[in-house]
């Protein structure tokens, strides 16, 4: 993971960004983070605190945390905590789907006849309407996942039209887009 540090109001000093590259780079076992993965790390300092906003856009999710604390090695640590909170939360989120799955799996599945269909399973239950919000598809898929939802429908910036995300059984994501 590369880490790009900004200072505004102060001038980042070697020992500051070797701080917190060392925390953030603990980030590294509790998930893959591929290199090519930018962490953008903001610090700014007020007359009487300091701000530390760091942001980790992974093919998963968008970590951020935001801290302002007196002390800026402390507002570091607290930052670095915060991300790791949200890593264990979204671990498990998906284990707890994934285990909902895998108990599914080995339910014992009775053969249906042709009797004992039952026609009014596909009667419609439920109408929603939505207004879709402009975004891009990581930010659709990052959504998607906090909301956990099997799907995501969203405006796309680039092309203006509205788009689909939706969650593949074999993993990854699918797209359609529309004309």
């Amino acid at each position: 993971m590369k880490v790009q540090i900004y200072g505004k109001n102060i001038t980042v000093t070697p020992a500051i960004a070797e701080k917190i590259e060392n925390k953030l780079n603990l980030l590294e076992k509790y998930f893959i983070i591929d290199e090519s993965v930018i962490a953008n790390v903001v610090v700014r300092v007020y007359p009487t605190k300091q701000k530390i906003e760091v942001t980790i856009p992974t093919k998963y999710a968008v970590l951020r945390a935001e801290v302002v604390h007196d002390d800026l090695y402390a507002a570091i640590d607290l930052a670095v905590d915060k991300l790791e909170d949200q890593i264990r939360r979204q671990k498990t989120r998906l284990n707890r789907k994934n285990k909902e799955k895998l108990a599914m799996a080995f339910i014992e599945n009775d053969d249906v006849a042709e009797d004992d269909y039952d026609e009014s399973a596909d009667e419609l239950v439920r109408t929603k309407t939505i207004t879709p919000d402009a975004m891009d598809l990581d930010e659709a898929i990052l959504r998607m996942e906090m909301l956990n939802h099997s799907f995501f429908i969203y405006k796309d910036l680039e092309t203006e039209s509205l788009a689909v995300v939706y969650k593949r059984y074999d993993g990854g994501y699918g797209l359609i887009e529309t004309e």
